[in-house]
């Protein structure tokens, strides 16, 4: 359980005077208390308990030097005062005033110059107000489009330029587009295009140089392209080919399944070791 801090300073970190506030008289009616809910106070807890009991004066606060001040004074301020908001230096107001603004005002801040607001942007847009933040200058950004974004715009963002977007790219494209992302740089993203490949599909993929894709194909495909990938280069690739085959009435099996058949085949051998 948190506690209110014990000191009474202003936002320059000086103490507070109460009788010297222009706000003084509230603190008769219960409507503002030292170290409690005030508005000259630095902490946002206390500023924010002053303005829930004293809504009509945040109107007064919307261009006060200290941010944290005209950000909790957004939160209850006149809706129709806080357009110029957006604007404002301090990305915390500007994304306080938005919310509270009509949905087209998000669009004014797809190109915020702070990633964090861009990123509750991206997290709010709708529809085919998302696509326009494809290319947007921060990966995270553009993760969030690619995980949000109808699947329709994806093949645009399949050459992108960061491995973790283009992973939830081809997590969520259509499938038309696996077999080439298939073949992308990073063998993680390859790897995601394989969970989502056909067996039939996987088999062009035996030879991949990761092998841990390598792997995901010799635990889903069957018959002469599973027998050979017994020469494969990786050991542990080998030794599941080689156990599968030695089952070849179980067909496919998940990755789990196959590392289950790893660990029971070297168990195995381990024992016939400890009795020759």
């Amino acid at each position: 359980m948190t506690t209110d801090i014990k000191e009474t300073l202003d936002w320059q970190g000086n103490e507070i005077d109460c009788e010297a506030c222009a706000y003084e008289g509230l603190r008769g009616e219960d409507k503002c208390k030292p170290g409690k809910a005030c508005v000259e106070d630095r902490y946002a807890r206390r500023i924010d308990r002053f303005f829930e009991t004293n809504p009509s004066l945040a109107d007064g606060f919307l261009a006060h030097p200290y941010f944290e001040l005209r950000a909790v004074a957004a939160k209850y301020a006149t809706v129709f005062r806080l357009p110029p908001l957006l604007k404002d230096p301090e990305e915390t107001v500007r994304w306080t005033a938005v919310k509270r603004l009509p949905y087209r005002y998000l669009l004014e801040l797809r190109t915020d110059p702070h990633r964090e607001v861009r990123i509750r942007i991206a997290l709010t847009l709708k529809g085919d107000d998302l696509p326009s933040m494809m290319y947007d200058p921060d990966y995270y950004v553009r993760t969030v489009v690619a995980r949000r974004i109808d699947p329709k715009f994806l093949p645009s963002m399949i050459h992108d330029t960061e491995a973790a977007v283009r992973r939830v790219v081809v997590s969520r494209v259509d499938e038309r587009w696996l077999m080439q992302m298939a073949n992308d740089a990073e063998p993680s993203v390859r790897l995601e295009a394989a969970r989502r490949l056909t067996p039939h599909q996987l088999v062009l993929l035996r030879r991949d140089p990761d092998w841990r894709v390598r792997f995901h194909v010799a635990s889903n495909i069957e018959g002469e392209p599973l027998a050979a990938m017994k020469d494969d280069s990786d050991p542990v690739v080998r030794q599941l080919v080689y156990a599968r085959l030695a089952r070849p009435n179980a067909g496919a099996v998940t990755e789990d399944e196959a590392a289950e058949i790893l660990e029971h085949e070297i168990l195995e051998s381990e024992i016939l070791e400890g009795t020759s």
